[in-house]
């Protein structure tokens, strides 16, 4: 038999609050932008992908979570542009930490459109300025 686990909102809300306490656990969460082919998974480390832009965070980054139905979501806190990006490439994947050199979190994709982090462009310019203008993170209910 396929595995079919669904889960209930309220379980999606409570795994939701955990993530979002665990992202404030250091001084102000960072997110990373990158080029190149995302790990794996968020425990896998960062090999030849280049940094391109680093943000930083509210110090609650984001606030409360609520009830998407269905599942959750929580939308993000003020978000402190990068005012002069690390090296020219294109956005490909981002990683949420829980401070500078703090715990990774969570990894997702980068795009224009249809992304878990979407910028009006990806082809990011050493130099320039960088902004996330909202982000909002969800947990599936089914």
């Amino acid at each position: 038999m396929a595995n079919n686990l669904k889960i209930s909102n309220s379980l999606a809300q409570s795994m939701l609050s955990a993530a979002k306490t665990a992202i404030d656990a250091g001084t102000a969460a960072i997110i990373r932008i990158y080029d190149g082919t995302q790990p794996t998974d968020a425990d896998t480390a960062v090999g030849a992908q280049v940094l391109l832009a680093t943000l930083t965070m509210d110090a609650t980054a984001f606030g409360s979570v609520s009830d998407a139905n269905p599942g959750a979501i929580m939308t993000a806190a003020a978000i402190t542009s990068d005012s002069s990006a690390d090296a020219t490439g294109t956005a490909a994947w981002f990683r949420m930490l829980t401070q500078s050199g703090g715990t990774t979190m969570m990894d997702g994709s980068v795009g224009t459109s249809g992304c878990d982090l979407n910028f009006n462009t990806v082809a990011f310019t050493a130099g320039s300025t960088i902004s996330i203008s909202s982000f909002t993170v969800t947990m599936p209910e089914a």
